[in-house]
């Protein structure tokens, strides 16, 4: 099969790897759409150590089971793999598992190629009037699903449900769209890019600003770092909550004395439960996340342009989805 593999920082190459070989209780899944997701972008840069070259990356994965009794079935990718035995899979939070591995991270090789094997509980049936570009797109959202839930979980039902969203790439622009969807209708988006800007305004309906500022009762800070972090703190109202779904860098910008002072939830988020990844399928399907249409499509022999291109702002559309077959 065809793949783009990450060869060294910054490099990218479409050649040939072995097929992979579906093992008990797996499919062999023909891929048809697969994101360009932010630790993608991270290992590209070499600024993942968990991911080191030669390796495989992708895990927003959509496509077709090839043979057996499921050939033909439509499907959407969850690319957490986890143990379900140990206490944090038996509670449901199957994020938290110790075991956990997922596609793209050694020893389970990506998506960013023709085929893929994965567990059949891994996967979530598409119907037919959803197009695989757009079900490629739950493993994102679903992140921000989970985000947003447990940012309206945590806050006092006294309040008010206005959100600041820091970043207006996918994960920003999903945790828009979950909140809107669990009924939080009053949400920003705080977008530095003006092409990235505009494309939200005019494409995709949201509210926007060039930075992060007044009050909210819920943030989610989609970039992560510092200074996003800096900002969050101070947009937070006083008993506010900020869930916490970036990984640009690890440290600094929290404001922990007004935090204290004024009692505001800090919730960091990984991923998302199974829960939440079949809750974030459905709500595509139907159709309550609204029209997917903000995304670029590509081929997966121009990847190592693409990342060229995002890296350096030129890509207006919040995700690029590439296709393994053009």
């Amino acid at each position: 099969m065809k793949a783009l593999v990450y060869d060294g920082v910054e490099t990218l190459n479409f050649r040939d790897m072995p097929d992979p070989v579906a093992g008990t209780h797996e499919h062999l899944i023909k891929v048809e759409a697969v994101g360009i997701c932010g630790s993608d972008m991270h290992a590209f840069l070499g600024h993942d150590a968990r991911r080191p070259a030669p390796l495989i990356l992708g895990h927003e994965a959509a496509g077709v089971i090839v043979g057996g009794n499921m050939d033909g079935r439509r499907v959407t990718v969850n690319p957490l793999v986890t143990c379900m035995s140990c206490d944090a899979c038996k509670a449901g939070r199957v994020n938290l598992c110790p075991n956990r591995e997922i596609i793209s991270m050694m020893p389970r090789e990506g998506a960013f190629a023709q085929y893929i094997t994965m567990p059949d509980s891994n996967l979530v049936t598409v119907p037919e009037n959803v197009s695989l570009a757009e079900a490629a797109l739950a493993e994102p959202l679903a992140v921000s699903w989970h985000a947003a839930r447990l940012a309206l979980e945590a806050l006092h039902p006294s309040m008010k449900k206005r959100a600041l969203v820091i970043g207006g790439g996918a994960i920003g622009l999903a945790a828009a769209l979950a909140l809107k969807a669990m009924g939080a209708n009053d949400v920003t988006i705080a977008e530095p890019n003006p092409a990235r800007r505009d494309y939200l305004n005019k494409t995709c309906g949201q509210v926007t600003l060039a930075k992060a500022e007044g009050q909210f009762e819920v943030v989610i800070d989609a970039v992560g770092y510092a200074a996003t972090r800096a900002a969050a703190s101070a947009c937070v109202m006083p008993g506010g909550v900020i869930t916490h779904v970036g990984l640009g860098e690890d440290t600094g910008g929290l404001d922990v004395r007004r935090m204290t002072l004024q009692e505001i939830t800090f919730i960091g988020t990984y991923t998302y439960t199974a829960q939440d990844f079949r809750d974030t399928a459905q709500a595509i399907f139907d159709g309550r996340l609204g029209a997917l249409d903000w995304t670029e499509t590509r081929g997966l022999n121009d990847g190592q342009n693409a990342f060229e291109d995002l890296r350096a702002g030129r890509v207006a559309a919040p995700k690029i989805i590439l296709d393994p077959w053009i």
